[in-house]
């Protein structure tokens, strides 16, 4: 105990200072106590990261990922285009704390056009049975403004990210989502081998392994019908072959199997895409017998 009164108890006395140095921290509770960390400017192609830019609604699902970023100190580089398509860029981003580099970790950030939206038209066969909050917005999009156009970028966004998130719930093969912050969406990075892992169009799969990658096709066409959806324009150009894994990709056309006039249709055209791929490699599937089976699932 202190020997002098006037002297908090944990705090050191003059007479301490007689017997030699003495840490000043000593005794104090580490709650008030933190780490300080210095960081250099960010350079061309970088941003500091936008993980606390956004609402945690829009940060992904828990429990994360031992790989996902937090730090209030991370750095995004861009590292370049990865794929370009009709709505949206993909491109390649990486995300680490300069004092942490060994967590450093590569997204894939899908940015969607917010203007000139190449598939606008087709897009109200999709969105049937999907609400607009603002009245001024459902207006913009009928009239094709340009306000329309970056409201539907952004409607497309917020799209695949809840579809990301809710398959990522049912345990889907689907990429990790990591954030989205307005029309960008950053995901897991699905390679192999330290690769990009190429499209199932792209790869020419023995016997064993082509049947096993249409089961894993089959399984989840089936998970989705349980849960009352369909993903409405699956093809073996938006499946990604990591080895013997197969993960499914571009996904803000989803629907829902009874909500939308067009969800059985678009259920069957995603049987008859996928087994046509598969009959073409020679494996003997049936598209008119997944769709029963599927439908089997769904009531």
């Amino acid at each position: 105990m202190s020997s002098h009164p006037e002297f908090p108890a944990f705090w050191p006395t003059p007479d301490a200072y007689r017997s030699g140095p003495v840490d000043p921290l000593e005794g104090i509770d580490p709650s008030f106590t933190f780490e300080f960390r210095s960081y250099d400017e960010i350079g061309d192609g970088q941003r500091w990261t936008t993980w606390f830019d956004v609402e945690p609604l829009c940060r992904g699902p828990e429990p994360r990922p031992s790989w996902v970023v937090e730090s209030r100190g991370a750095v995004d580089t861009e590292l370049g285009i990865l794929k370009t398509g009709k709505e949206a860029d993909v491109f390649l981003v990486e995300r680490v704390d300069p004092h942490e580099p060994e967590r450093a970790v590569v997204m894939a950030a899908k940015r969607y056009r917010d203007s000139d939206h190449r598939t606008f038209h087709r897009a109200a066969a999709y969105s049937e049975g999907r609400s607009v909050k603002r009245s001024r917005d459902e207006r913009a999009l009928k009239r094709k403004s340009t306000w329309g156009r970056l409201v539907a970028a952004g409607e497309w966004a917020v799209s695949e990210w809840d579809a990301l998130k809710r398959l990522w719930a049912l345990g889907a093969a689907v990429p990790y989502p990591v954030q989205i912050d307005g029309t960008e969406i950053l995901m897991e990075w699905v390679t192999y081998d330290g690769e990009t892992a190429p499209r199932l169009a792209q790869t020419r799969p023995d016997p064993g392994l082509l049947a096993s990658y249409y089961d894993q096709v089959r399984d989840f066409l089936a998970l989705l019908v349980q849960d009352g959806i369909v993903h409405g324009d699956l093809s073996a150009y938006n499946i990604l072959a990591a080895g013997p894994r197969l993960v499914v990709i571009d996904l803000p056309q989803i629907v829902d199997l009874v909500g939308n006039p067009n969800g059985m249709d678009f259920l069957l055209r995603d049987c008859t895409n996928i087994c046509g791929w598969f009959k073409a490699r020679g494996l003997e599937v049936d598209e008119q017998e997944l769709f029963g089976e599927l439908m089997a699932h769904a009531f």
